[in-house]
């Protein structure tokens, strides 16, 4: 059972389920919340502290959910509020708090916000979106660009003026600087905070407000790797001064704590995409009474080395040494990290008892999604068999995000993995992922590494509290020091594809590629 802990999120182990791809009770082929009541023994298994829902609200799944027409109801393809009430009482039984995905910046075009903004120009919600007139040739009112590919702003025939989506079309934008509609938001904060969850993900934190007077983003200045899709998508093209991250968030921001705050013990993590200023914004977005804590891409793309981490946290510890940072290597908007962080003909068992050793050995919260704990690598899923409108878009130069999340897989000889009784399943269940189902992995298996490293660090104060120091090493080895209350722990980690001989806690020890020693426990 759950105790008090207002400080709970300090360190915590927080698993991202995608409810679609979890488990299907229903034979719909697709995953629900009863699903996920169901398997929430495996999760506490892992001594994971809390789970991570990405949408199950109403929605016409224009974007799986993230498009959501009703922020206060379920949708009847995952299930009902009750199930949802049901869901949060067992997690609280076996001593998981519940956050859930709060997609707080859009709305979907068939919510009934919109429907009525659109109407006309001057009925009760007509300045709940962003509307704009055309510029006196009939183009858009400014060269903004949609994340998901082409111009960010719609014509709409019926009040004769753009307005602004930052992903797809029928994902309008909320005007922020429209009081009521931070009222009408904050509202729906308090309606989930009584149901009884715990946290919340803020997805696409800092594009809640946009300039007002509608200037164009400059050129940005790229350099090689700035976007994990720079080659199919021109988003990058921009840097975007005028389209997100603009400084009236902050005190929207500050509002949603004080909502966080009327309920004990809540917490919030904040999805932060902010091109080359990733950790400025973090560092306001967690700093006083806002968010509790916030991530970035910073570790979600295709770099993986020790002067890679060693630079990134180094970064964060200095920038944002008032805030909180949350670290992860997979989810699902990117490819899974065994897949990426793979060198060709590595065995990617050893890949991922290093990056998850890794991971439980910063400081900050850790995020895991599901599948990473069997070592799932990145499915290959065919045109024909696309549901994402993201590598829909951009076929075939960027796949898209399917690839991370097709069906779990509890059982090697069930049909579909254990995961559905139907005979066709909302995206295939990937064949090689069977070998790597749950019931497959006995001792010594990848799944009973993340159970013992994760009971690990639970069970120590300086992995989950203390402070860190990174030690200088040569070639592509990270040691640094973990500490708290007279606890340290010397950490080292080898990079590279070679044996290495280094200094630890003072001894000279022999790590062989993707080696691990820590020294103090």
């Amino acid at each position: 059972m759950l105790t008090s802990d207002p400080d709970w999120w300090r360190g915590a182990v927080i698993y991202q389920i995608y409810p679609r791809s979890f488990q299907d009770t229903t034979g719909s082929g697709s995953g629900d919340l009863k699903g996920i009541t169901r398997r929430l023994d495996h999760v506490a298994s892992l001594n994971a502290d809390a789970i991570w829902i990405s949408p199950f609200f109403t929605s016409p799944m224009a974007d799986m959910g993230y498009d959501i027409s009703d922020y206060r109801d379920v949708d009847p393809m995952f299930g009902t509020l009750a199930d949802f009430d049901d869901l949060i009482a067992r997690a609280h039984e076996l001593g998981l708090r519940v956050m859930i995905d709060q997609v707080l910046s859009h709305t979907s075009d068939q919510h009934a916000w919109f429907k009525e903004s659109r109407k006309s120009r001057d009925n009760p919600k007509a300045d709940w979106y962003v509307w704009a007139d055309a510029k006196p040739d009939g183009t858009a009112p400014t060269n903004w660009l949609s994340v998901f590919g082409g111009p960010s702003w719609e014509w709409d025939s019926v009040r004769r003026q753009y307005y602004l989506h930052n992903f797809l079309t029928s994902q309008p934008d909320l005007n922020y600087h429209n009081p009521d509609v931070q009222d009408a938001i904050l509202d729906t904060v308090r309606f989930w905070c009584e149901r009884g969850v715990d946290g919340f993900r803020v997805d696409a934190c800092n594009y809640h407000f946009h300039d007002t007077e509608l200037r164009d983003n400059p050129v940005a200045q790229r350099s090689a790797g700035s976007s994990f899709i720079e080659a199919s998508n021109p988003y990058s093209f921009q840097q975007h001064d005028y389209d997100k991250s603009r400084p009236e968030n902050v005190a929207f921001l500050e509002r949603l704590r004080a909502v966080l705050d009327e309920f004990p013990d809540r917490a919030s993590v904040g999805e932060i995409g902010d091109e080359g200023r990733s950790v400025q914004t973090v560092a306001t977005y967690t700093s006083g009474k806002r968010l509790h804590m916030a991530y970035t891409f910073d570790l979600l793309g295709d770099e993986f080395s020790a002067d890679h981490i060693r630079t990134v946290v180094e970064r964060f510890e200095r920038e944002v040494a008032r805030g909180w940072v949350t670290y992860s290597f997979s989810n699902h908007d990117v490819t899974r990290h065994v897949t990426r962080f793979a060198r060709e003909g590595e065995d990617i068992d050893t890949l991922a008892r290093f990056c998850l050793t890794l991971l439980a050995c910063l400081r900050g919260s850790i995020c895991l999604y599901q599948g990473e704990e069997l070592a799932l690598p990145e499915a290959e899923v065919a045109f024909e068999d696309l549901n994402d409108p993201y590598g829909i878009r951009f076929w075939p130069g960027f796949k898209g995000r399917d690839g991370c999340r097709t069906p779990m897989v509890w059982e090697a000889s069930a049909p579909m993995g254990g995961f559905s009784t139907a005979p066709k399943t909302w995206l295939p269940v990937y064949g090689p992922h069977l070998e790597r189902a749950v019931d497959a992995q006995g001792d010594g298996s990848i799944l009973a590494h993340y159970r013992e490293v994760l009971a690990l660090r639970r069970a120590t104060p300086a992995l989950v509290k203390g402070d860190i120091r990174f030690l200088d090493a040569d070639g592509d080895v990270l040691i640094f020091e973990r500490s708290h209350e007279g606890q340290v722990v010397t950490c080292a980690f080898n990079f590279g594809a070679a044996a290495v001989e280094v200094d630890v806690a003072g001894d000279r020890v022999l790590l062989p590629p993707r080696g691990v020693e820590l020294r103090g426990l």
